[in-house]
């Protein structure tokens, strides 16, 4: 090989690589500078505009550019990312700029509820833009792992259009044309979270109380939450079709069993908010005549109008 073609290989290769799609990320908090991160690591050329513009310095060392407003960084890129904590922070940076929006398309990534999704939704596409909204399961730890995943909804046609540079970040979970969908699924996942952690900061609380370290009731931890799922995987069918014939899980057994965890809280001094919250809710569920239907009843009780 002549050193000439030899020189000229590496030139060749590159040619032949596909090109990265650029995008633009709005927003860098510990979310934002992982998303731009992980967008880095796949190839992407990256534009990013945060208010505090000093948070983009380790990203602009690692080949990010810093646009130096709101509108350059919507011009910048066809592709907008947006991580921000929720649809008035969305506002309150767009609308100085809402001129430059035409033609974008525009991911919010933020937080909020689906009612303000879809408001948002409304707002950016009257103004000429594709908007897309998105939930993300994961921590900022798990930007760019495939096992993680994001909720995406709006109009499929750029969706699946900008998919590919879209799973850069976590796995793209496509749940349909209305927008507020990708919101709804993420706060349902953020009910059974947050409930789940406060009960077991909740045990944590009467262990210390007693005695004990958290890490003294770890495998007790892991089993008891571990095995919800196959009690889980039993009750969903049933709610469903509306049978919460009582079996094992007799709502009048559960009740004695809460104020059982309410009293041996208050024996014990811990705060009792979340366990007397509890004990209400099943005494309704008493008081409505379902004692000796299975405690799924209570969904009953929750749902709207009930």
């Amino acid at each position: 090989m002549s050193a000439s073609v030899a020189a000229a290989s590496p030139a060749t290769a590159t040619a032949t690589t596909a090109v990265r799609q650029p995008v633009t990320v709005i927003g860098l908090g510990p979310m934002g500078q992982a998303m731009v991160g992980a967008f880095l690591e796949q190839g992407h050329q990256v534009t990013v505009w945060n208010r505090t513009p000093s948070r983009a310095e380790p990203l602009v060392a690692r080949g990010a550019v810093l646009a130096e407003s709101v509108e350059a960084a919507l011009g910048a890129n066809e592709l907008v990312v947006l991580s921000l904590t929720d649809y008035e922070a969305m506002h309150a940076l767009l609308e100085p700029a809402s001129h430059a929006l035409a033609g974008r398309v525009i991911v919010n990534l933020s937080s909020d509820t689906p009612e303000k999704t879809r408001a948002g939704a409304r707002w950016v596409t009257e103004r000429g833009a594709a908007f897309l909204a998105g939930g993300v399961t994961t921590p900022p730890s798990g930007i760019g792992n495939p096992e993680s995943y994001t909720f995406y909804s709006g109009p499929r046609e750029p969706f699946d259009t900008h998919r590919d540079t879209l799973e850069a970040l976590p796995r793209a979970d496509y749940q349909g044309e209305d927008p507020g969908l990708s919101a709804l699924m993420y706060q349902i996942g953020m009910t059974m979270f947050w409930t789940s952690m406060l009960s077991l900061w909740q045990a944590i609380a009467l262990a210390d109380a007693n005695g004990l370290k958290a890490a003294d009731i770890l495998p007790h931890a892991n089993e008891t939450l571990g095995g919800l799922g196959g009690f889980i995987d039993f009750s969903m069918h049933r709610v469903d079709a509306g049978n919460h014939e009582g079996d094992v899980d007799r709502l009048a057994m559960g009740t004695a069993s809460v104020e059982h965890v309410l009293h041996t809280m208050a024996d014990a001094g811990v705060d009792t908010t979340l366990p007397a919250a509890v004990v209400d809710l099943f005494r309704r569920g008493m008081e409505a005549g379902h004692e000796a239907d299975s405690f799924s009843s209570l969904v009953e009780l929750m749902k709207k109008g009930a």
